[in-house]
């Protein structure tokens, strides 16, 4: 029993690896997971599965992220978004030969590929076992003592932060390297690119038709077109077609909800935007519910980071011409602590 509740979530993985964990199922990618990911490298080919970061473009697919924003850093003199290409013999000295830029980004952590961290969804459960639910994230972490903000200069160092995850932020999945064997599932071979969900019984038969075994400390990944789509709109994205592009995870499907528990997958990822339908199962509830069953499910209860809009067309190809869906997988976020979500440039290898 840990610190910070006395009753956990039913199915949930709160203190299966100590009180203090804020991995969750990050810890299921042990060294031997690592070698099975390696024991998946036959040719030496690497794939990168990041969307570029300014992609999908402009702020039609969720209007609280916007595409990064570039501008030079401030000069010797602290001249501010000025120092770019600037000549060194005309600005400060005229014996240097040297040219230089140098710049800064304001980056949406989660505006293309992403992880969600821990802390970017908790839920209202009774923790405390008083009969009355409060506010909580995985494994007992609270809002305003342990995710912070938002408040002035949180973080206490003068950074000017003012919002901070000191518990589950993503800096812990930086540290552990997220490397070990990645499963992908070719949803977009089997059913196109339409917009409908995929129930498990769907996603079973699409991995029984190709061989595809999934383990635990497997991370999956599900291959349904969305990403190529975004990539042919170069920027300029169809505000409805967007909202409507590709399969998603029917998260109204208990018994999808219960393989991925049962499964011991170590991350669930797609090429989509929310793994899951967003707000598509509200109709179907009564009474106190969530709007994301698959964000709930995992962030909250078991622990599994997602991952979403991942590029996945070339890795899916490649392995589809091979017979293959294993390979290995090397994913760390951004060691940015404190993060609800990052961008990162994950590498398969085959």
């Amino acid at each position: 029993m840990t610190k910070r509740w006395k009753q956990r979530p039913p199915g949930s993985t709160w203190g299966d690896w100590g009180e203090d964990d804020e991995l969750g199922r990050v810890n299921l990618i042990t060294a031997e997971k690592v070698l099975q990911g390696v024991r998946e490298v036959e040719h030496g080919i690497t794939f990168s599965l990041s969307l570029p970061l300014d992609y999908p473009g402009g702020s039609a697919l969720n209007q609280r992220r916007y595409p990064p924003v570039l501008r030079p850093t401030e000069d010797l003199r602290h001249n501010q978004d000025v120092f770019y290409n600037v000549v060194a013999s005309k600005e400060i000295d005229p014996q240097l030969i040297d040219v230089w830029s140098d710049d800064v980004v304001t980056l949406w952590l989660q505006y293309s590929t992403q992880w969600d961290a821990l802390a970017h969804q908790g839920a209202e459960f009774d923790a405390d076992g008083d009969g009355v639910a409060e506010p909580v994230y995985y494994n007992g972490y609270r809002p305003g003592t342990d995710i912070v903000g938002p408040r002035e200069d949180v973080k206490g160092d003068g950074s000017g932060s003012l919002s901070h995850a000191a518990h589950l932020g993503l800096e812990h999945m930086a540290a552990h390297g997220v490397q070990g064997r990645g499963v992908l599932v070719d949803i977009a071979h089997h059913l196109g690119t339409g917009f409908q969900p995929v129930n498990l019984k769907t996603l079973q038969d699409i991995m029984a038709a190709d061989n595809v075994v999934v383990e635990p400390g497997d991370m999956l990944l599900l291959h349904t077109g969305f990403a190529t789509q975004i990539l042919a709109w170069e920027k300029n994205p169809d505000p409805v077609a967007i909202h409507r592009t590709a399969a998603y995870l029917d998260a109204g499907d208990p018994a999808l909800l219960d393989w991925i528990a049962d499964s011991g997958i170590s991350g669930l990822i797609a090429d989509n935007y929310a793994v899951e339908g967003v707000g598509v199962n509200a109709a179907r509830d009564q009474g106190p519910h969530t709007l994301l069953p698959i964000h709930h499910l995992c962030l909250f209860k078991l622990g599994v980071p997602l991952g979403e809009l991942w590029y996945l067309n070339d890795l899916a190809a490649w392995l589809r011409e091979h017979g293959r869906s294993r390979f290995l997988l090397t994913a760390p976020p951004l060691n940015l602590p404190g993060t609800q979500g990052s961008p990162l440039t994950p590498v398969a290898t085959v």
